[in-house]
């Protein structure tokens, strides 16, 4: 059987099929009537009362198709409605009236949500939210009713699988999450700013210390904004370490500048954005851990993985969930999902790149920063980003350490899904497994293994040359 793609710009659903006996003659196929210049046959219906929505920002297209008053007839009708709760909880209300049992709709982002909850409401067999990139539509054949037929001629036959939707508790651990994550990443923005005015201002703060936030550097800077100009008096600022001869005279030097009033106010400005981001990205924090406290078994297992710490733990289950092996069947099509593993870009025999995808745009950097802190730790997941990064070119090639770290991190995701998906903590192998794997002792225990598994119930003795 040789099964061609949907035909988009169709109306009624249909495969192009071509079915042949052994001696390549055509066998019996019930044939629908449809004006084409291939020839089209039916396919068999999974769900008989369907509807199928087509999200906007203003007004939600529907189209919904149940069995006609003839037998073997099928009625479609399209509808449309408005994009207030209201108007959407009617729209879920005249759906059921109809007798429709299944619904599917497009992911449209933020629009999508208000549809979706307002229809989970009612008693329907299934709410489905699917990828648009698996019912798009042919260039010049879209319109909004089009769309909607669409996704019915393929939904109705089960010919798409649904997204993953969080539940309503994990919605809001990620939620917070990725508003942590952007809180994050705009104080970090506030920081690059601040450093940007003090090199203006030929101050050298970053050349001496490591960390332009910690405690004397913040004072330093601060000093600065307040109308401190002595490089003395602001070196003297320093605390800890950083009280050492050669340092103290490095920071006299380097805090000494052409620093005005214009930027003491730039400076000012941006230490009470980096303060105040600071004190969100806590609250943050704190509103999370009691959501997450309602998954404790599932987060103290996720803390055994190498690199997974309170912030990583709460983007995996805000974006992921507890249970991962419920929504998807195995390590590999998370990974796929969460796009941490390479494209397929392939034609004619010839492959034309390997990139990971756009998706996942929240796990994923989570993701990495928990693997560059696992290969900080010795073990097994350090031992594999060093032959990672020997096969991918070495120490002194740039990209090497890069692509190392999307593979530890696609690692990282396959051990959290088996933890989860077993119950039990993880244990490291130790930074020797891939040395005692690839000894002569386990390749030759693999070997008798595999001849005892060809010969069931035999013994195999090997007998040294000496003994020979």
């Amino acid at each position: 059987m040789r099964v061609m793609p949907v035909a988009a710009a169709s109306a009624c659903v249909s495969l192009l099929i071509d079915v042949r006996g052994p001696v390549g003659r055509r066998v019996l196929c019930s044939r629908l009537g449809v004006r084409s210049r291939f020839r089209r046959w039916r396919v068999r219906v999974i769900h008989d009362r369907v509807a199928a929505i087509d999200v906007h920002k203003d007004m939600v297209k529907v189209a919904v198709r149940v069995p006609g008053e003839k037998r073997g007839k099928r009625r479609t009708d399209v509808l449309e409605y408005g994009a207030f709760y209201g108007v959407l909880q009617e729209m879920g209300r005249e759906l059921r009236r109809r007798g429709a049992t299944h619904v599917v709709m497009e992911a449209s982002g933020v629009y999508t949500d208000p549809v979706y909850y307002a229809l989970a409401e009612l008693d329907f067999e299934e709410v489905m939210v699917i990828n648009p990139s698996h019912a798009k539509a042919l260039k010049g054949h879209k319109t909004d009713a089009r769309d909607a037929i669409r996704l019915l001629d393929l939904y109705e036959c089960g010919l798409l699988s649904g997204s993953y939707v969080p539940a309503p508790d994990l919605r809001e651990v990620r939620d917070l999450a990725r508003y942590r994550m952007k809180t994050v990443q705009a104080r970090a923005q506030e920081i690059q700013r601040l450093q940007k005015t003090l090199e203006t201002a030929g101050i050298k703060l970053s050349s001496v210390v490591s960390d332009v936030t910690g405690v004397s550097a913040m004072a330093m800077a601060g000093a600065l904004a307040d109308g401190e100009r002595r490089g003395a008096v602001l070196a003297d600022l320093a605390v800890g370490r950083m009280r050492t001869r050669e340092k103290m005279a490095d920071l006299s030097m380097a805090l000494s500048g052409r620093f005005t009033a214009h930027h003491g106010v730039m400076c000012r400005l941006h230490l009470d954005r980096i303060r105040l981001f600071g004190e969100a990205v806590a609250d943050l924090d704190a509103r999370i851990a009691p959501r997450v406290a309602r998954y404790a078994r599932e987060a103290e297992l996720l803390k055994t993985v190498p690199g997974f710490g309170d912030v990583v733990v709460a983007g995996w289950l805000g974006a992921i969930g507890p249970a991962p092996h419920e929504y998807f069947a195995t390590a590999q099509r998370l990974a796929s999902w969460a796009t941490l593993c390479p494209g397929n870009y392939m034609s004619a025999k010839k492959s034309k790149g390997g990139r990971t995808g756009d998706g996942g745009a929240y796990i994923k950097p989570l993701l990495v920063q928990a693997a560059w802190a696992a290969v900080r730790v010795p073990g097994r997941i350090q031992a594999r980003f060093n032959r990672l990064v020997r096969r991918f070119g070495g120490a002194r090639n740039k990209g090497a350490a890069k692509r190392a770290i999307i593979a530890i991190a696609h690692t990282l995701l396959k051990i959290a899904y088996q933890v989860l998906k077993a119950g039990a903590p993880y244990a490291d192998l130790g930074a020797g497994f891939y040395d005692t794997r690839e000894s002569a002792q386990a390749r030759q225990d693999y070997l008798v293994r595999q001849l005892q598994k060809l010969n069931p119930g035999c013994v195999v003795t090997i007998t040294p040359p000496e003994a020979a």
